[in-house]
């Protein structure tokens, strides 16, 4: 019996070394397992750590960057609170993000003059203002150094008459030109009426950059004013409110035909 006790008890110490070992691996196993798992966890975290710190030392490069250099945004304040959410006045040399917009609302990611040098790359009116349709031929379809330039130049002359900044005028100008008030079609019954409706924010803030250029390029077709010139003086007759400007008589034809509409 002794025997066999021992021989049982010789025959179970390899089983239970055998079982420790197969433990210990599995156990290194699991921690490898961890380790992997947290590395994996790790790298995204550590991606969107190195993404930031890149986009906020874009943000502290781009802090003090002025328009074309000599115009600083830090000067320009939005008083019309219902547009201050909309006009992008991120700074930068050069308003050209080449289309990257980060999937992020197109207004919140847009400088506001890269917008309105968007509108002003357009092959005319496309129908008839002033008895005449205005046809552009090309020469600004697509453009958009060409387009920059002209905005430039238009700034320029803008800072020698006024002595502001340009870009501080021409946020009031957008301002003046934003109408609160417009009219739609309303059908009932077979019969059509004209609804007087509000605007949003962001249809006010299209529709002025819309008829700021139109406005520019109207008064530069066919005329010995260039387009920069005619954009300049558009935008100062705008920033003053003046009934002269085109966009301001826009505004208040939409307005009057929106109280008649009532």
């Amino acid at each position: 019996m002794a025997e066999n006790e021992s021989m049982n008890s010789q025959e179970k110490k390899p089983k239970r070394a055998a079982k420790k070992q197969i433990q210990e691996a599995q156990a290194e196993d699991t921690k490898q397992n961890a380790a992997e798992n947290t590395e994996a966890q790790a790298e995204p975290a550590k991606e969107k750590k190195q993404a930031k710190a890149k986009k906020e030392a874009r943000q502290a490069s781009n802090s003090g960057a002025a328009l074309f250099g000599k115009y600083p945004y830090s000067e320009v304040n939005v008083e019309d609170e219902s547009l201050a959410a909309y006009i992008n006045l991120s700074p930068k040399s050069y308003p050209m993000n080449f289309g990257r917009r980060n999937k992020v609302n197109f207004y919140e990611t847009t400088n506001i003059i890269e917008r309105f040098m968007s509108k002003l790359m357009r092959g005319g009116t496309g129908r008839k203002i002033g008895g005449k349709v205005i046809r552009t031929e090309g020469r600004l379809q697509g453009k958009k150094l060409k387009i920059m330039k002209v905005v430039e130049k238009a700034f320029e002359i803008v800072n020698k008459q006024t002595e502001q900044n340009p870009i501080q005028v021409f946020v009031d100008a957008l301002e003046f030109a934003a109408p609160i008030e417009d009219t739609t079609r309303v059908r009932y019954g077979g019969i059509a009426y004209n609804v007087a409706v509000d605007l949003s924010s962001v249809r006010r803030l299209n529709i002025a950059l819309k008829n700021l250029a139109l406005a520019a390029i109207t008064g530069a077709f066919k005329s010995r004013k260039s387009l920069a010139d005619a954009l300049a003086n558009e935008i100062m007759l705008a920033a003053k409110n003046d009934a002269n400007s085109y966009v301001i008589k826009k505004r208040i034809e939409s307005e009057r035909m929106a109280r008649s509409a009532r």
